[in-house]
Parts: C-alpha cells; sequence; structure tokens
C-alpha cells in the first residue's frame, strides 16, 4: 500500500470528486484515478461508487477510511517530531473543541503556543461531544474539551467549567440576565433545538420529564449556526450556554436569560486518552489550553463560566 495511493483516496473522500481532488493534489485525472484503483486492487474492494454527481463511499471505504486518516496522522506527527529533535518541546498536536467554544479559545490558545512553544504545530478540530469523544479513542485527536463524557476506561476526564443553560431569542424578546426564565414558561413558545442525542437536547428532555413539561419543537438542527440564524430570524427561541452565542449577546442581537425551576447547567471536561501515553508536546499543549480556558472565565469571555478545576 503506498502513501500516495492513501493521500488520493482521502482527498477524494473529502472533496467527493476526481476532478476536484486532481486540483488539491496538482495531478491529473487518470493519475488519481490509477492511484485508486491500484489501492482498490490491495484492499480486494470498491471504495467508491461512482456515481452521476460524484464520488460515494463503499462501506469497505468508509471502513478504510479511519484507519486511513489516522495512518497519515501519525506520519505527520513523526515527521515534526523527527523535524524538532534538535532541541525544545516540538511535535503535532491536534485538541478537539465544540462549536460553542471554538472561537473563544482558538485564537488566544493558538497566541499562546506560538509564544511559549514554537516547535509545536498545532490542529484544532471541531466538534459535537460524541464526535469529539470517538476521535480521542480512535486516536484522531490527543485531547479535547467536551461535556455529557460517559465514564470509559480509554479516556480520562477531568472537570474543569460549569456553566448554566439560558433560553436565547431574538432581541425583541427582551430576555435579561437578571430575569430567570421557568422551563414551564417556554411550553408556550417555538422552540429550534439540536437534534438528539446531541447533549444539551439530553440535558432539557431530562428537565423537561422531572418538570412535566412538553415543548414545541418548531425546528431542529445540530448545526450550532443554523441554530443562531432561525433564532435570529425569529422562528423561535433555543436553549444554549451563553458562551455559544457570546458575541450576539454582547452586541445585543440576541437576548438571553438564565433557565430555571428547574436550572440546567453542563460540565466541561478535559478529556485525556486513557489507553496510551500522551507525549510532553500534547502535555505542554493542553496544560496552556486549561490556562487559556480558565483565563476565558476569569475574564468574563467565557459568561457565567464557574472554574472546577485546580
Amino acid at each position: 500500500m503506498d502513501l500516495k495511493h492513501l493521500r488520493a483516496f482521502l482527498t477524494v473522500a473529502e472533496t467527493g470528486s476526481v476532478t476536484r481532488a486532481s486540483e488539491v493534489l496538482h495531478l491529473v485525472q487518470p493519475a488519481v484515478s490509477r492511484q485508486l484503483r491500484l489501492l482498490e486492487e490491495d484492499v480486494g474492494a470498491a471504495l467508491f461508487d461512482r456515481e452521476r454527481h460524484g464520488m460515494a463511499l463503499t462501506d469497505a471505504g468508509h471502513a478504510l477510511l479511519g484507519y486511513a486518516r489516522r495512518a497519515m496522522l501519525e506520519l505527520d506527527r513523526a515527521r515534526v517530531e523527527i523535524a524538532g529533535t534538535g532541541g525544545g518541546v516540538a511535535g503535532l498536536v491536534t485538541l478537539g473543541l465544540l462549536p460553542s467554544t471554538i472561537d473563544t479559545l482558538s485564537g488566544p490558545l493558538v497566541a499562546s503556543l506560538a509564544r511559549e512553544y514554537p516547535g509545536i504545530r498545532i490542529r484544532i478540530a471541531m466538534g459535537y461531544a460524541g464526535t469529539l469523544m470517538r476521535w480521542l479513542v480512535s486516536g484522531e485527536v490527543d485531547a479535547a474539551l467536551i461535556y455529557g463524557a460517559e465514564r470509559s476506561a480509554e479516556v480520562q476526564t477531568t472537570p474543569l467549567i460549569e456553566e448554566p443553560l439560558w433560553v436565547i431569542g431574538p432581541k425583541q424578546a427582551g430576555l435579561r440576565g437578571d430575569k430567570p426564565v421557568p422551563l414551564a414558561n417556554l411550553a408556550g413558545h417555538k422552540l429550534v433545538l439540536p437534534s438528539a442525542p446531541h447533549g444539551i437536547r439530553t440535558l432539557v428532555e431530562h428537565a423537561c420529564a422531572v418538570s412535566n413539561v412538553t415543548l414545541d419543537i418548531s425546528a431542529e438542527t445540530n448545526a450550532l449556526s443554523v441554530q443562531r440564524r432561525l433564532v435570529l430570524a425569529g422562528h423561535g427561541l433555543t436553549i444554549l450556554p451563553p458562551i455559544a452565542v457570546a458575541e450576539d449577546l454582547q452586541a445585543r442581537k440576541l437576548s438571553g436569560a438564565p433557565l430555571t425551576d428547574p436550572p440546567v447547567a453542563r460540565t466541561i471536561v478535559l478529556a485525556m486518552p486513557a489507553n496510551r501515553p500522551s507525549g510532553r508536546h500534547v502535555r505542554c499543549a493542553v496544560e496552556l489550553l486549561v490556562k487559556e480556558a480558565r483565563g476565558a472565565v476569569e475574564s468574563g469571555a467565557w459568561p457565567e463560566g464557574r472554574w472546577l478545576g485546580a
């Protein structure tokens, strides 16, 4: 199995097209097609269905995808680590962040790493908690900030931040941070919520079950950006931690109020692999990530967050 074949396979899988993949790889289309054919001969199965609108992964292709990504990631890690053996902390680190926290943390983290550890190359992967957990277990990310993590022998977690969930609405809804909204009061409003089994949806459904409240859900989406746009457009209220829409709340594009009766909160934890050792470069990057998270809480950039870490 040739690395060029794996790279061609991954690029076609990501772009969905041999034509676009050839542009990304700076190869002619027949060369990319040949690399795919040789890889299929090597694994003994078709990896793509050639459809009218592009290339779709077969079951065999889906099975190979994770292995191929991990193989290329390990090679990238090795290259960076070897290049930095002349001194100092060096290596490739992939950290996972939630969509609701990535805007707050990614910039300060990259700046801190460049200042403290210029030999570390950082990759930031965005995903929801369940996805980040899978990537952590498989080795696609080295550490992640998640919430709602179940106990696992493969992952160790450290609680860092507790934050309440708020009712979020358009500016004209007039929601206020000093005026909590009982869950029962939402029964007469349209709600835009994440789809199950999203962690926030699970927290909200549990609170509804305990309080015997039925919500009128007008739309479901697992894209935070869509959730935000639907609320801005007046399609309903939503329930989110304030950090998810901090800039909109500050700019008064959206309004928000704490959810109460019962109050609902989520706990952000640092998740690290328990099934493999973490290199010094990973530990250094994680220390800075935790430092930036704490700084965001203490400065107010993480609104309503309460620091739990040491």
